[in-house]
């Protein structure tokens, strides 16, 4: 396993100014951007490092969500999740992303890269891989109810 890289999902990556209308798009990038550094991570053999870049990603195509859904960009995690547990109650579809989120986020940034734990291994590989539907799902919903 590798080290625990200094990246934890809680950092404000170069984003645009809230509420700006191109702040959706940039947070989805940041996500994409990510996601292929997770996998090339996994290439590496670096699992643990690349649990966190796909949790990394998971966290910002969220924040992408609720930036086009209200026009502000959360800051760090715990903002990120009580945002998407708000947009959730009126809206089906986002309360379908939910335990995703919250799988990675307990998962691939919980288990694996701080405690160590990314057994069983297969369940953590197709995480990481399957963190690009993830994107793809909230930039959809991005798209679809965009209030900015």
């Amino acid at each position: 396993m590798g080290s625990k890289p200094s990246n934890t999902g809680d950092t404000d990556s170069a984003v645009a100014p809230e509420g700006s209308s191109n702040g959706a798009e940039t947070a989805f990038v940041d996500a994409r951007v990510m996601h292929a550094m997770a996998l090339e991570r996994l290439n590496a053999s670096d699992i643990r490092d690349a649990a966190e870049k796909a949790w990394c990603a998971t966290k910002r195509a969220t924040d992408g969500l609720i930036i086009a859904r209200t026009g502000q960009e959360p800051g760090k995690s715990p903002d990120t999740t009580r945002m998407l547990k708000q947009l959730a109650v009126d809206d089906y579809a986002i309360r379908q992303l939910r335990p995703l989120y919250s799988l990675a986020r307990d998962a691939l940034h919980g288990d694996c890269f701080y405690s160590g734990i990314c057994d069983p291994l297969e369940e953590t590989l197709r995480l990481i891989r399957e963190t690009s539907d993830y994107i793809d799902k909230a930039e959809r919903l991005a798209a679809a109810g965009a209030s900015v």
